[in-house]
């Protein structure tokens, strides 16, 4: 268990602050996660990793020479937000584009997806290697769905070097993917780990037990089975391994053999004493492969083997220098030179004073009041949030989206009390989630938000068909980002029968307040009725079966959320309209 924290909750931020001050002659925090203390003298690719914390020493551990230039640092277990990946970005660039590498997930794909759009518009070259080397988590017919795990080394480490010796952008990704293309990963959890705060760990197993097929997330393995001896369970990870050889593979191999976080080295040694044995008598030749701690998972207890088939591109790679704080190899020259420029990549220009009518000033004041009751719901329900997301998941949920509410509710705030309307608080409210957040959820609350703040705009307050259209702009940007329909156990579940049932009621000229409540209703019963379906999108797919029973916690809440919302936001709506229709 994690004992050492202040507020939980700024864990992740104390912690990244702390190693950049104990490392700061190789890395430099900024907003948003690390970079090297030194811009390169030349331009050079910059190779930006990222994901959420809790993984040390992925992945600021592995900013320095001949690996990462940059780290972005999202909370424990949660993707970056799209503005922090826009900001470790500019720090790090400079001159010859920049390319994001990170696991397969959701969240990830979305965020550092916005990013690279806002990089690209300002005619920064960028691009993305996605790392899915998990064979547990898809079949190999649909190996593009596999997530990340602890084949993000590998891959990290052959991109970085790659740069270092000069690479162009196009170069450095195509060996990104050659080197992702040749990775499998399987690992197995003896235990589960616990956020900092928490009383107890996100999963159990039954004495004598393991998980096998794990995530790095916190996630339980896809199945339990009994706890074997070390030469049993050595046998069981290469053989799955070597069953996912790549067509036209060779014979030498970098391997990595991962302890998860409380594993010992020790241990891992005993297993090494197994797996080594066995991969050499496949007629393998071992390539410097690496025992330890590389890719954690808070406090778990448990391994993961991952193998990479080389080449003659991919092994130079593989074996060429690094020196960054966690991770040294060979005889790297540590840079130095001119110190890069602080704080430039994250000021924004001056915004423009608030324009907005005095009805509209009105209605944001509601719009206030529905976000800070939301604050006090969501702080009650965080935990149980968590614990449900935890059956199939990496139980972060409910501390994300309090982290979101808390970052939406003080920028609305502040807003407000800067004369804005409805519009650009809801905006600012959402902006601010999608930022402190970070992750799946965040930047979908953080988009829907804006959605509906912008259409709601700032002349006056909604008539109730505004009303509507803006719970369907909200709808209708989540869709769009999260590419999920109704059925794949999501949040959309949830929100798509709000949204037709509330439309419909308006459009029939129900009252606003009376109409919201039997389409929060809809809502509830929609996410109850979501514990009877499989998941098919986000980190709780690759357990689908273990979720049955259990509602999607994203539906839940979003429920929730609408349900207690629904006072504040519909009692300004235009009455008189209503009166005619009726």
């Amino acid at each position: 268990m994690t004992k050492i924290f202040n507020d939980p909750s700024d864990f992740a931020e104390e912690a990244l602050a702390g190693f950049c001050d104990i490392h700061s002659g190789l890395v430099r925090q900024v907003p948003g996660g690390a970079v090297r203390r030194f811009r390169p003298v030349q331009p050079k690719v910059a190779v930006l990793a990222g994901g959420g914390s809790g993984h040390y020493p992925a992945f600021a551990g592995l900013v320095g020479t001949g690996f990462a230039d940059g780290a972005v640092v999202g909370n424990i277990f949660t993707s970056p937000s799209a503005q922090q990946a826009y900001a470790v970005a500019k720090a790090a660039e400079s001159g010859a584009g920049v390319v994001f590498t990170y696991g397969n997930y959701a969240g990830d794909v979305m965020n550092f997806g916005m990013a690279s759009e806002r990089l690209a518009a300002e005619g920064i070259a960028v691009d993305k290697v996605l790392v899915t080397d998990d064979i547990a988590s898809a079949p190999p017919s649909e190996s593009e769905k596999r997530r990340g795990i602890a084949g993000d080394f590998t891959v990290f480490k052959v991109m970085g070097a790659a740069a270092e010796a000069g690479a162009d952008l196009a170069e450095v990704v195509r060996l990104g993917r050659k080197a992702n293309d040749r990775t499998r990963t399987i690992g197995s959890a003896f235990s589960g780990c616990t956020f900092p705060g928490a009383e107890t760990p996100l999963f159990s197993l039954p004495e004598g037990q393991m998980g096998l097929g794990l995530g790095i997330h916190g996630e339980p393995g896809l199945f339990d089975t009994d706890l074997p001896p070390a030469k049993a369970l050595g046998e069981e990870l290469v053989g799955r391994l070597l069953a996912e050889t790549p067509p036209g593979a060779g014979n030498r191999i970098a391997v990595i053999l991962n302890g998860l976080g409380s594993t010992k080295h020790e241990e891992l040694f005993v297993l090494w004493g197994t797996v080594a044995p066995l991969l050499r008598e496949a007629g393998y030749t071992l390539v410097m492969p690496e025992v330890g701690e590389l890719v954690t998972s808070l406090d778990m207890a448990g391994v993961s083997l991952t193998v990479t088939w080389l080449d003659g591109e991919l092994e130079p790679l593989w074996l060429a220098p690094a020196d960054t704080p966690a991770y040294r190899r060979g005889n790297a020259v540590r840079e130095g030179g001119r110190v890069a420029d602080g704080g430039t990549s994250d000021v924004e220009a001056t915004s423009a004073p608030f324009v907005a009518t005095g009805s509209s000033r009105d209605y944001a004041t509601a719009c206030l009041a529905a976000l800070e009751a939301t604050q006090a719901l969501l702080h009650e329900a965080e935990e149980r949030l968590g614990r449900m997301d935890a059956i199939a998941g990496d139980g972060d949920h409910g501390r994300g989206m309090v982290r979101g509410i808390d970052a939406a509710t003080a920028a609305a705030s502040a807003a407000l009390g800067q004369g804005a309307g409805a519009g650009d608080v809801l905006a600012s409210a959402g902006d601010a989630w999608a930022d402190k957040a970070g992750g799946t959820s965040g930047v979908l609350w953080g988009a829907g938000l804006r959605a509906f703040g912008e259409a709601v705009g700032n002349s006056a307050a909604p008539e109730p068909g505004q009303l509507a259209a803006a719970v369907r702009a909200f709808a209708d940007r989540i869709v769009q980002l999260g590419k999920a329909e109704t059925g794949d156990k999501t949040m959309v579940d949830a929100l798509l029968p709000f949204a037709s049932s509330f439309a419909g009621l308006v459009a029939a000229g129900a009252e606003p307040a009376r109409a919201w409540e039997d389409a929060a209703r809809a809502a509830t019963a929609a996410a109850e009725a979501t514990a009877g379906l499989l998941p098919l999108k986000g980190r709780a797919r690759p357990l689908a079966e273990k979720s049955l029973g259990t509602p999607d916690p994203g539906a839940t809440s979003l429920a929730m959320i609408f349900t207690i919302m629904g006072p504040h936001l519909t009692a300004a709506a235009s009455r008189e309209t209503v009166g005619v229709r009726q």
